[in-house]
Formats: C-alpha cells, structure tokens, sequence
C-alpha cells in the first residue's frame, strides 16, 4: 500500500477543506460547471468519474471467474453478505440513525437524500481497493480476483434494481431513466473499455501492464480528490452551516462496516473456510465502491443533495475503518486457525 493510499483520508480531509474555501471564494466558477449538464449527467464530472473507475477496473481479469469453484464456501459468503445482507442493513441503519436517531439536527428536506446517497454506498461492492486489503491481510489473490469478477458481473445486472427496490421501500422516487442510465455509464461501458485496454496492455508485456497500471492508479486517485473539491465546492453552505452532519453520516457507515466484515468473518469460520478466503471475504464484504456511488448520486440527485454528502462521507472514512479491519483479522489468526481445526473443511469441488 503506497504511502499516498494509506493516507487517502487526510488527502479528502484537504479535500474538503479546499473545496469548502474555493466554493466561498469563487462561488460564480462553480455554478458554471455544475450547469454544464446533457440528460442530468454533468460533463466534467463524468470525465473525472471514468478516469476513477476504469483505471480501477482494468486491473480486474474476467477469467478468473472459472476459479469460483475452487473456494465456494467463501464466494457464498461473500455474495450473501455483499447482495442480501448489506444494501438492506444499510437502508435499515439509515432509517434508524437518519430518521429518527439524529433527524433533530439534520436538515429535514436532506433526509431522503442522505437515505439515498446511504443505500448508493452500500448497493455497490468494492472492486479496486480490495485488492490492497487483500494483500495486507494475507488473503488468497486467485480467491480475491475471482470474488471481485463476480461481483463487478452481478453487478451490472443488480445495482439498479437492488438501489431501485431500496430507494421505494424509503418511500423515495426512483428516477428510473436516471438511474439505468448511470448503470450504462458507470458501469457497463467502464468495464467494457476497461478490458479492452487490459487486452492492449497485457499484448505488449507483463512489464509493460504493471507500469501502465501504476500511472493510471495516480490518475485515478487524483481525479477522485479533484471530484472532491468540486463536491464540497457546492456543499460549502451547508457544512459550513452544520458541520455535525459529516459525523452523523459517518455513524451508519461505521456501524455498516463492522457489521458486515464481522458477518462475513463469522460466517466463513462456521463453514470452514480457509483463512486467507476468510480474509478477503469479509473485507470485500464490507467495502464499498465509492466511486459509483458518488457518480450516481450525482447524476440522480444533484451535485448539493445530502445523497451526493453521504457518499463522499464514505470515502473519507473507508481508509482507516478498512485498516482497523485488516489489523482485527490479522491479529486474531489463531482464534480462527483453532476453528479451523476443530471443523475440518470438506474436499473442495
């Protein structure tokens, strides 16, 4: 993990502060760019969100899907936790801290959209910085590259009608144009452009794929922090004005995580998993692809809705909620290898 990474969250804590300041500063500059729309898609942020996301996504290989098999009990696990358990417990946490724990000191016309902008966060399973979790903990990387494969497929065909189904059982209007079309843009055409540069790079060389990925993870990081600046830019007034909004969306993605990454953990442990699976799978279990989620917030409800606040909140704090994690599975090895050995795993298929 580079050092820039490991410390991502005091690069979005800068983030915020800057984008806070240039927004009062200059706050004609940054009407002129949220106004810069065609079908509710705002141009320069979607140029910034697929230099996020396919960057990400080229390093995910689609034939790894063949190695599912081979660790079905943790792949179970997994796909459990990330599509039946997460988005759910995420809308219910929402509803429970949002709407009635703190909705007191939040601004009642944003508590919808902060709802929404939850339900985004946890509709979208991690794909790129799983695999540094992964590797800090010691998880098996055919395991996690065949888990990522997966889910980015399911994906494709389950975040609109899991986001869509949440979002009206909150009694919030789905913008089903909006929504389907943010799937096709964030979604469908990254991994398809995604994996024809994988094809272009992996042709010239192996030396010549990790260089190229090792530029464009900068890129990709950097155009994540400049959409940060243009978020907070337009979110200025309303942090500015209550800035315990930040810390009370952050309650339900702490709980969030915690939740799901025990889950998983637990879970892979009664089935017999290994623990280099069991690893990955609560850690993919837990996080979350913050940079869809940002995006589609943006294009469903606006640059200054709650739902656009919450998802950054995420990412501001994923980095050190994900660290603690790794350091919680790490340091309790020998609980789960005494499991282990107390129920044997089965021949795998």
């Amino acid at each position: 993990m580079s050092v820039f990474e490991r410390y991502l969250t005091v690069w979005v804590f800068l983030c915020i502060v800057a984008g806070v300041l240039l927004g009062q500063a200059a706050p004609a500059a940054f009407q002129a760019i949220g106004s810069l729309e065609i079908a509710q898609v705002n141009l320069p942020v979607g140029v910034l969100i697929w230099l996020m996301i396919i960057p990400m996504l080229v390093k995910v290989d689609f034939g790894a899907l063949s190695q599912v098999r081979r660790h079905w009990r943790g792949i179970g696990v997994t796909l459990f936790v990330n599509w039946a358990v997460k988005p759910f417990s995420m809308a219910f946490l929402g509803w429970l801290f949002i709407r009635q724990v703190f909705a007191p000191w939040l601004p009642a016309a944003q508590l919808d959209s902060y709802i929404a902008g939850l339900i985004l966060l946890a509709a979208a399973p991690c794909t790129a910085m799983v695999f540094v979790w992964s590797r800090l903990s010691g998880g098996d990387p055919l395991f996690t590259l065949s888990q990522v494969a997966l889910n980015d497929t399911i994906m494709v065909f389950a975040f609109a009608p899991v986001v869509g189904l949440l979002l009206g059982l909150s009694s919030i209007t789905v913008p089903w144009a909006t929504l389907l079309t943010s799937v096709v843009l964030y979604i469908v055409i990254p991994v398809i452009l995604a994996q024809l540069w994988r094809r272009m790079l992996l042709r010239r060389g192996q030396a010549t794929f990790d260089v190229a990925l090792a530029r464009a993870g900068s890129l990709s990081i950097a155009a994540l922090l400049l959409t940060l600046v243009l978020l907070f830019a337009f979110q200025g007034e309303a942090i500015i004005g209550q800035p315990q909004v930040i810390a009370m969306l952050a309650v339900p993605i702490l709980v969030q995580v915690l939740f799901n990454s025990g889950l998983a953990y637990w879970l892979n442990r009664r089935l017999g998993e290994q623990h280099n699976v069991a690893c990955p799978s609560a850690l993919i279990g837990a996080s979350n692809f913050f940079e869809l989620a940002v995006a589609t917030a943006i294009s469903l409800f606006g640059f200054e809705s709650g739902a656009a606040l919450a998802t950054v909140v995420g990412v501001l704090i994923e980095v050190p909620v994900m660290l603690l994690v790794v350091r919680v599975v790490n340091r309790t090895r020998g609980w789960y290898a005494c499991s282990a050995k107390a129920s044997p795993r089965e021949p795998a298929l």
